[in-house]
């Protein structure tokens, strides 16, 4: 059984850094892409970041240059390490994990919280 293990999530202050990890079980990063998303209320699940295991990397409109997502093919992990947060950067923050060549398959974590508040 595939599962996905997050870490990291937890309170800080405006302008503060927190690290997310994100760890698989039951199946490799290897071929897969890796991703971290985002519920903040009063919004629609969006991607904060995803990277494939090649190394290609995507990011949100909103990220402007503030974090940095990293995967690890032999840790089959990824890493999203976010700076300069904001109080709009609040929300549950969920781990995925995909594969998207045939046989498709989509797997979430249960979420963390991630709280930027003074």
């Amino acid at each position: 059984q595939v599962q996905l293990v997050e870490s990291g999530g937890g309170l800080v202050q405006p302008g503060g850094s927190l690290t997310l990890s994100c760890t698989i079980s039951g199946t490799r990063f290897s071929g897969n892409v890796m991703g971290w998303y985002r519920q903040v209320p009063g919004k629609e699940r969006e991607l904060v970041a995803e990277v494939t295991s090649g190394g290609t990397r995507k990011y949100g409109n909103f990220v402007n240059g503030r974090f940095t997502i990293s995967g690890d093919n032999y840790k089959n992990m990824a890493v999203l390490q976010m700076n300069s947060l904001e109080p709009e950067d609040t929300g549950v923050y969920y781990c995925r994990l995909q594969r998207r060549v045939t046989p498709t398959y989509s797997i979430w974590g249960p979420g963390t919280q991630v709280t930027v508040s003074s």
